[in-house]
């Protein structure tokens, strides 16, 4: 299976000389395409930084970062949007919806970014606004639609112009149970259907149990990993469970 991102010793300090902060210390992983990969571990573990590291929001301090066989970590700052824009979709917490335009017009913004045809773009938002059960609502503005609706408009953004990783930052964060677990379905048929990759940022268990294989993070470095393979999701769930007991603390440590 052909891999989309590769980590190579990566590593993020903060600070300086005499006062350095390990956030990610010499970490080295890879996803393979249609992966939905999540990063579990509580606060101040790097789970975070690295997200920020991948999406080249923030910048390592040494390694490097593939994504489809190209390092990232060479491209001049004046590129990085560009990269981002074509290579990268984003779901946020806080959705990041632009409240002047409806739904369907926040998908197509995108697509009018990428400079995709015209003609191209209604069968686009139509196909991920029909997966993502959202077509009813599309020509609404966000302030007139629930959370977990935001969030599935802002998951139909980051897929439509088919990026090659989709970094999820605690997409479930802002949402209640019943709409966390509708978005979290959602996320699942788009990696099935559209051979998504997913990466995801989760303190959630419930949330990573979506996930095909779930890397834990402490203190900078790769903890433990553990891989669903043919588990129910009630199963896998309670295999992060038990790593979480391992990670030295209670649940609502890590979750």
């Amino acid at each position: 299976m052909e891999t989309v991102l590769k980590i190579d010793s990566l590593e993020k300090y903060y600070g300086k000389k005499g006062n350095l902060t390990k956030a990610i210390d010499n970490i080295s992983f890879e996803v393979k395409m249609g992966e939905f990969v999540a990063i579990m571990g509580a606060s101040g573990s790097g789970k975070t930084t690295l997200l920020n590291c991948i999406s080249t929001i923030d910048k390592e301090t040494s390694g490097h970062i593939y994504l489809d066989d190209k390092d990232i970590t060479k491209i001049k700052n004046n590129k990085l949007s560009n990269f981002r824009r074509k290579q990268l979709g984003f779901i946020f917490q806080d959705f990041n919806l632009l409240d002047t335009l409806t739904a369907k017009e926040n998908i197509a913004l995108s697509l009018a970014i990428n400079k995709e045809k015209a003609i191209n773009i209604d069968s686009k938002i139509a196909r991920v606004s029909k997966e993502l059960e959202i077509e009813d609502i599309l020509n609404k503005y966000p302030y007139e639609i629930s959370g977990g609706q935001k969030q599935r408009v802002a998951a139909a953004r980051a897929i439509v112009t088919n990026p090659k990783l989709i970094l999820a930052d605690e997409p479930t964060g802002a949402l209640d149970s019943k709409s966390a677990r509708m978005l979290l379905e959602k996320l699942e048929n788009l990696n099935d259907e559209f051979k998504a990759t997913i990466l995801m940022v989760t303190h959630d268990a419930f949330t990573a149990s979506y996930a095909d294989r779930i890397i834990f993070m402490r203190d900078g470095k790769i903890f433990s990993e553990i891989v669903k393979g043919d588990k129910t999701r009630k199963n896998f769930f309670q295999d992060i469970l038990d790593v979480v007991t391992l990670l030295g603390g209670d649940l609502e440590s890590v979750v």
